[in-house]
């Protein structure tokens, strides 16, 4: 269910309704928020942004719906149960970022998967996204590349959840989250590895 929901392709969806196009014919070729603003102005894409982030919500509040969480907090749960039960809460993370990525019906060629990761991880530590985020203002503000902000705000969320862990308080069910915040990066650069050759070629798009 998490995968199907990840791969509504919604950039893709806004520009065919607005403009008639393949949003993946511009830009980076994705159908993220960043290249439907290309293609349709930053008003649509806006409006992607925040539908791909709540399709990471969604995903990450029904798994837990079903497995008797609460969306914020432990609930009932305790020891082996409440980790196992987070264990799927990660795999449908995990599942919903990789819908987007490689969406079923657009033969698998989605968007990169920033904002329904940003979704995801806003529901399972919105304190490392909220640090994450002040990384990537902070490039995009001083080199205008999106994509180099997107790479290393995803690279620090898993950072952020350990040094949390570490040296603030201990994370519940540390594993699963942990594991979800890496799977989670590894995916998004792995999505992003044609523009970090742009980068480093120096031909990557600025964002205006």
């Amino acid at each position: 269910m998490a995968y199907l929901l990840g791969s509504i392709p919604f950039g893709y969806l806004i520009v065919r309704a607005t403009k008639g196009a393949d949003v993946r014919a511009t830009g980076s070729g994705g159908t993220g928020a960043t290249n439907v603003s290309r293609r349709a102005g930053k008003t649509a894409g806006v409006v992607t942004l925040l539908l791909d982030a709540l399709k990471g919500v969604a995903a990450v509040a029904i798994a837990k719906v079903v497995l008797g969480l609460p969306f914020f907090g432990e609930g009932t749960l305790a020891g082996p149960a409440l980790e196992n039960a987070y264990w799927w809460v990660a795999a449908a993370a995990i599942a919903v970022i990789m819908g987007h990525i490689f969406p079923v019906w657009l033969r698998f060629r989605g968007g990169k998967g920033v904002a329904t990761g940003v979704g995801v991880f806003l529901v399972l530590t919105p304190l490392a996204v909220v640090l994450a985020g002040v990384i990537f203002v902070l490039l995009v503000w001083r080199t205008r590349y999106v994509s180099l902000g997107s790479i290393l705000a995803a690279v620090s969320i898993p950072l952020f959840v350990l040094l949390r862990n570490v040296f603030v308080q201990p994370v519940t069910a540390f594993m699963p989250i942990m594991s979800a915040a890496m799977a989670g990066a590894m995916l998004i650069l792995f999505a992003h590895r044609e523009n970090i050759g742009r980068l480093k070629n120096g031909t990557e798009n600025r964002f205006k």
